[in-house]
């Protein structure tokens, strides 16, 4: 029997699990996928937003600000890259500059410090590439950007480290409620629970439904992106939106934290939540939306595009609390956009819910630091001459494109909750993540897994379930 068991384990989830493990309370996380940050956390933009842009009085409003503030010294402890870059609304038309006024107005009710609307001329300074039929920009120097399947793996190691157990491959079918707990059934086993919190992502709604009488209606929304390559990740300097839509925030250009130059996303409501497609017409939408914002796309420099869905609530707010018919089901629901940045905030309002229900003592042992994996394409050539005396595999570079090393894979492997796949690799090292997209260190990374792992090359999977790699092994020839 868990004290607490959480539902998934995106970047919300495992917010909450790392905030959680802070007391004595023995927690669990189920999710379905074979690792951290499968669903919706591993394919979004990654920005931390400012907060200027949610309605007032609303939680996604309150906890966008409160999440903000908190990402410089979460970065510091858990050891995933962030950099506050800030960022810029653009209008196109002098009649939408009022637009922009609004807009800041808003922000600063929401609390949100330091915006102002800058003109052409001041712009021109900050953003030497913008088009030149940009008019005017709301600033907010607050912004930022982050990788947000590091950071997932970040607050979910810590909290792993901190005494939290992860069952991953690991479905809810239903939910039984008790008198004063709950039965969990999965397709690995049952698990009791005084507590459950929801943080299911796109199927939340079906994970509140199995036992409230309160109904949520999850929509996806799927979005299209455009990443291209380091060479041209500086074509812009700051997170660049378009003035915002009924659909969202529109297409944005923005530097990564890896330097590559990310444009997107779309905005299309879906009724396959699993629909992770890409498609001509989504990829050019992006593409020519996104020429609204700069002199040129580069588009021969594409090295990838992607889609994420996001968990879109109807009711156009973040759902989160307890549900009123269903005692200790703690619901964080319809978390989408500003989702990433407010999920340590969610975590914090989730845990002051969790002590009035549990009342749990403070774990005396709780360590808020987690040291990541060395990244040795940072590293000046006095550090990598020291790392690899210490650890000669360090010496060894599998990943040409990202400069990543056996030994950092080998640390991915090995770490807590520690990767099984190549794509959990992936994440963890970038290998994988370069101009040639995996077609040079993909075959080593599967001979590093199998033999980490003990097992055989044609067991080792993409992303967990039945995707393999490989179907089988050459047969020895035969001296003639």
């Amino acid at each position: 029997m868990f004290d607490v068991v959480i539902i998934g384990a995106g970047i919300v989830g495992s917010s909450i699990a790392r905030e959680l493990s802070r007391y004595k309370l023995k927690t669990c996380v189920l999710e379905k996928g074979s690792d951290v940050a499968t669903g919706s956390s591993k394919a979004n933009s990654g920005i931390v937003h400012a907060g200027f842009d949610a309605k007032s009085g609303t939680l996604k409003a309150k906890l966008n600000v409160q999440g903000n503030i908190m990402f410089d010294q979460l970065s510091k402890d858990l050891d995933f890259p962030f950099r506050k870059n800030g960022s810029l609304v653009l209008c196109f038309n002098k009649k939408d500059i009022q637009k922009l006024e609004e807009l800041k107005e808003k922000g600063d009710r929401n609390g949100v410090s330091n915006l102002s609307v800058l003109t052409k001329e001041q712009l021109s300074a900050l953003e030497p590439n913008l088009n030149e039929n940009v008019e005017a920009a709301l600033y907010a120097p607050t912004g930022g950007i982050v990788c947000p399947y590091e950071m997932t793996i970040a607050f979910a190691e810590n909290a792993c480290m901190n005494g939290v157990e992860f069952n991953f491959n690991t479905e809810v079918t239903d939910i039984i409620k008790k008198e004063d707990s709950f039965i969990i059934e999965t397709n690995n086993g049952r698990y009791g629970s005084k507590v459950i919190i929801n943080a299911a992502g796109l199927f939340a709604d079906e994970i509140n439904n199995m036992v409230s009488k309160e109904k949520i209606e999850i929509k996806g929304r799927k979005g299209e992106y455009c990443l291209f390559d380091k060479t041209v990740g500086s074509l812009a300097r700051m997170t660049l939106f378009q003035l915002p839509t009924s659909m969202g925030k529109g297409v944005l250009v923005s530097p990564t934290v890896d330097n590559n130059l990310l444009i997107g996303p779309t905005a299309l409501d879906i009724p396959d939540k699993s629909d992770t497609t890409t498609t001509r017409e989504g990829i050019e939408e992006v593409i020519d939306k996104a020429r609204l914002t700069l002199r040129e796309i580069p588009v021969n420099k594409t090295i990838t595009s992607f889609s994420g869905i996001r968990a879109h609530a109807v009711k156009d707010d973040f759902i989160i609390g307890e549900a009123s018919d269903v005692k200790g089901f703690i619901n964080a629901a319809g978390i989408e956009s500003p989702g990433l940045t407010s999920a340590p905030a969610i975590a914090k309002m989730i845990e002051e819910i969790v002590g009035r229900i549990l009342s749990p003592s403070f774990n005396e042992n709780f360590n808020p630091i987690r040291k990541g994996i060395p990244r040795f394409r940072e590293m000046n050539n006095e550090e990598r001459d020291n790392l690899i005396k210490e650890n000669p595999s360090y010496g060894k570079v599998i990943c040409r494109c990202e400069t990543v090393t056996e030994g950092e894979i080998l640390n991915a492997i090995h770490r807590p909750l520690g990767a099984r796949t190549l794509d959990a690799v992936k994440r963890r090292t970038r290998a994988g993540m370069g101009r040639c997209q995996s077609g040079f260190c993909s075959t080593k990374i599967v001979s590093i897994l199998a033999r980490e792992l003990n097992l055989s090359e044609i067991e080792i999977t993409k992303f967990g379930g039945a995707s393999y790699l490989l179907i089988g092994e050459n047969k020895e020839l035969m001296n003639p």
